[in-house]
């Protein structure tokens, strides 16, 4: 049975990702380079700076979420946190202290902050309990698309032009501004928005003004997976050690980002016809197999091979995860609901790239990446003691 088409908001939705994610990745995998080589600063500093900046980014999304929810009205926030990232971005190129880089990236993830929760919940409005699996992994598909042309781009660049980290990083202004464009395409409605309509009887439909508690249990074990979930830069940096020729490194993120791209979609689908629990559950354990290869491989061939497997991880739970928070929230509480989720996430990030950064300098690459392992196979067992990933609204 041929599968219905996807509507078109998720589509310019998923090109605004996709331009958004192509100037970022332009910078990312060059940033733990840049803040070494450059400005001289080490781990610690690395591990502050991606902290802060996610932290602020998932922080900010619980306001932007409950103030989406509040206007009924999401596609203006939504521009507004692309505009800022897109303008923002940019200026890192100017930066002389990594304290400047730590105000630039804080700057970019506000507008992440901004736009992340009202926009999850906007693609939840075009899909129904069957599909949202499937709309998420496309969303998160195209996002990794972008982060596959943003290192090419980069890596050309520097091919050409060696150590012209500044005027790389300028140029990233024009996809930012390409993915605004395509936002304004978007309709502020289409079609029928979801309802609240319970799958289950009427007796056991939850209050719709409320968040059940399967939601905040998730949240929770999101925040002991997120705990060792440090920034992807440590993996970066620990590739460029022991690779010991920075020009791969962005090539090397590309690549991850097919893997990403490549099994999104599927992924999410999956989630759709086995349940959330289970592909969620898998992929936690290929991050926890992950990283105890970065705490005990030296190969530098065996370590890429790592790197590559770690993209499954992503296509597997990131599109499951957002169906999953979408499946336990009311359509009018989703802003909120994104917001919350994207806290989680954020709070671990920022505790757990601060941890991550200590633990590299003080005891060593092994021990920072066996703990992000043993936190991620806890939360696996966690997850695994839901009563149940059944769909609570449609």
């Amino acid at each position: 049975m041929a599968r219905p088409p996807l509507p078109r908001p998720v589509w310019l939705l998923g090109w605004a990702s996709l331009f958004t994610d192509a100037g970022t990745e332009m910078i990312y995998p060059l940033l733990p380079v840049y803040l070494s080589r450059v400005l001289g600063v080490g781990a610690l500093s690395l591990g502050v700076i991606e902290g802060v900046a996610e932290g602020v980014n998932s922080l900010l999304r619980i306001l932007s979420g409950q103030l989406s929810d509040r206007w009924s009205r999401r596609k203006p926030i939504v521009i507004a946190g692309y505009s800022l990232s897109s303008l923002a971005r940019p200026f890192i190129g100017v930066t002389t202290s990594w304290l400047q880089v730590l105000a630039i990236r804080a700057l970019d993830r506000t507008g992440k902050g901004i736009r992340g929760a009202p926009r999850d919940a906007m693609l939840a409005q075009f899909a129904t309990p069957a599909t949202r699996g499937r709309v998420y992994g496309f969303h998160r598909a195209m996002d990794h698309t972008g982060a596959i042309v943003g290192p090419l781009v980069a890596t050309a660049f520097l091919f050409f032009y060696p150590g012209r980290y500044r005027t790389l990083f300028a140029v990233t202004i024009v996809p930012g501004a390409l993915a605004v464009w395509m936002l304004s395409k978007v309709p502020e409605e289409e079609g029928t928005p979801p309802t609240d309509l319970d799958s289950a009887s009427t007796a056991d439909r939850p209050d719709p003004a409320r968040l059940p508690g399967r939601f905040w249990y998730v949240m929770v074990v999101l925040l002991v997976f997120s705990l060792g979930n440090s920034a992807d830069a440590f993996l970066l940096l620990q590739l460029s050690r022991t690779i010991g020729h920075d020009a791969w490194i962005p090539a090397l993120w590309a690549a991850l980002h097919v893997v990403k791209a490549s099994t999104s979609v599927y992924g999410g689908a999956l989630s759709d016809r086995v349940g959330r629990k289970a592909v969620i559950v898998a992929g936690w354990l290929i991050y926890a197999a992950v990283y105890v290869g970065f705490a005990v491989v030296e190969s530098a061939a065996a370590l890429v091979a790592c790197f590559l497997i770690y993209g499954i991880y992503f296509g597997l739970t990131e599109g499951s995860e957002k169906a999953l928070v979408a499946d336990f929230a009311p359509a009018s509480r989703r802003g909120t609901a994104f917001g919350w989720y994207n806290a989680a996430l954020g709070a671990g990030a920022l505790a757990a790239s601060l941890l991550f950064g200590l633990l590299y300098e003080r005891f060593g690459h092994a021990a920072a990446f066996t703990t992000g392992a043993a936190l991620a196979g806890a939360a696996a067992v966690l997850l695994l003691l839901l009563p149940s990933d059944k769909t609570v609204y449609s």
